[in-house]
């Protein structure tokens, strides 16, 4: 979006770029030295970018800063995941061998398999897994 909104149409790719600071060839803004097997020479092309002009430097900070942000989480579980754990552990408890033999597992984990599952939404949702704890507790006191 900083680009586009920075970008002329009425010059070339090239010249939009190079006005921007940024790189049209990257092999040619970044080149690789070229070096001799047998005498451990080391050749270099000798060209310098310092005639370059930057007019639009704004759009390589603000790419830049916008880079630098931490990255935001998106991962979430299916709610067909959560639905599944939370009625084993209503059920079942902590018995992962019960839960393995329940009509409800139609991919017949195997215990491991299920509790792994109950371990990443303990991860994911630490504060709704403690919540669901309680009120499971809740709800035997009441019964009692």
């Amino acid at each position: 979006s900083h680009i586009r909104h920075a970008w002329d149409p009425t010059k070339s790719v090239a010249q939009n770029l190079a006005e921007m600071g940024l790189a049209e060839d990257p092999n040619k803004a970044v080149p690789i030295p070229k070096k001799k097997m047998l005498g451990m020479e080391v050749e270099s092309d000798g060209q310098q970018q310092g005639g370059k002009i930057v007019r639009k430097p704004y759009v390589v900070n603000e790419m830049e800063y916008e880079a630098s942000l931490p990255e935001k989480k998106s991962n979430t579980l299916s709610r067909d995941l959560i639905d599944y754990v939370r009625y084993m552990i209503q059920n079942h408890g902590e018995n992962y061998k019960e839960m393995a033999l329940d009509e409800k597992n139609y991919y017949q984990d195997t215990p491991k398999q299920i509790k792994r599952k109950i371990n990443v939404y303990k991860n994911f949702y630490p504060e709704e897994y403690k919540d669901f704890i309680a009120s499971l507790k809740q709800e035997k006191m009441d019964v009692q």
